[in-house]
């Protein structure tokens, strides 16, 4: 893959500074901050109460503040008015960056591109599979970004196509809020939580989800065959002889997430069952990361 750069539009870079801003996001988000000791970003989540997903972003070190590589528009707001309900005393600034941009950089040489000047914002490599390459917050548009580092322009399907190949999910695009749980949707094996950290808000659902061995669902990339009629959408129903067996999320062309109940996924990996989203089949390929369908492969 030639050097690619494609804009993320559905992003937003939220703000967090102040003299407690580590603790502050350490007591909410499901991954342990002291990791930015050792790495410049990583990936993690707000909860509600119950354990449930409302929200997943970046945390990226910028001097004396992070920054918040999020879902844009309402979900963003959302999220600041989130966060400013726990900020009681503490000693944390909320901020926003409205006319910075997040794009993706993807190719071999994506982290050297990045590295050989001084890049306008904040770069990292991809927390959760470096398969993907670097996500740039920056202040420069995709075509000064693009020009600034060498590389070509593509579209967010390219970028979409991508990351659905290695089953990353992408906020509440493939996430639904207040009814996903992280377990289903590869946050453990995706480095996005942390198992020995202290106490954050969702942590007991999460963990007893673990322990107790309730994970029935899994976030799984899938091939749509071609159909003559109309292709599936977003949401649509996934079943197996009549039975309901998941639903799809986002798609890029012939391929697509899914969150299939793993019983259906055997059988259908073994040739057994055979999904269908309206008139097109569906067949599960699982990512090598993704241990537990491994072990339902053995």
């Amino acid at each position: 893959m030639s050097l690619l750069l494609a804009p993320l539009p559905h992003r937003g870079v939220l703000t967090v500074a102040g003299a407690d801003r580590a603790a502050f996001l350490q007591g909410l988000i499901s991954n342990d901050m002291d990791r930015l000791a050792a790495a410049p970003a990583l990936w993690a989540a707000l909860l509600t109460p119950q354990g449930k997903f409302r929200h997943e972003f970046f945390v990226a070190l910028d001097g004396d503040r992070f920054l918040l590589d999020c879902e844009g528009g309402d979900r963003l707001v959302d999220l600041g008015k989130s966060l400013w309900r726990f900020k009681l005393r503490s000693d944390v600034a909320l901020g926003l960056e409205k006319d910075w941009h997040v794009h993706a950089v993807m190719g071999a040489d994506a982290e050297r591109a990045l590295n050989k000047a001084p890049s306008p914002g904040v770069w990292f490599v991809d927390p959760r599979t470096p398969d993907i390459g670097c996500r740039w917050l920056t202040p420069l548009s995709a075509d000064q970004a693009a020009a600034f580092i060498g590389a070509e322009r593509a579209p967010l399907s390219v970028y979409d196509r991508a990351r659905i190949d290695l089953g990353l999910p992408d906020g509440s695009r493939d996430l639904q809020p207040d009814k996903a749980i992280l377990l289903e949707n590869g946050f453990d094996e995706l480095n996005g939580l942390d198992w020995d950290k202290g106490c954050y808000m969702g942590q007991e659902l999460t963990a007893r989800t673990r322990y107790r061995g309730l994970v029935k669902k899994r976030l799984i990339p899938v091939s749509l065959a071609p159909a003559s009629g109309a292709p599936p959408a977003p949401g649509e129903t996934i079943s197996a002889g009549g039975v309901n067996a998941g639903e799809l999320k986002s798609i890029a062309g012939d391929k697509a997430l899914a969150l299939l109940r793993l019983e259906h996924v055997r059988r259908a990996i073994e040739g057994g069952d055979v999904l269908m989203a309206g008139g097109v089949e569906v067949t599960p390929a699982p990512p090598v990361w993704l241990t537990l369908m491994a072990e339902e492969r053995t």
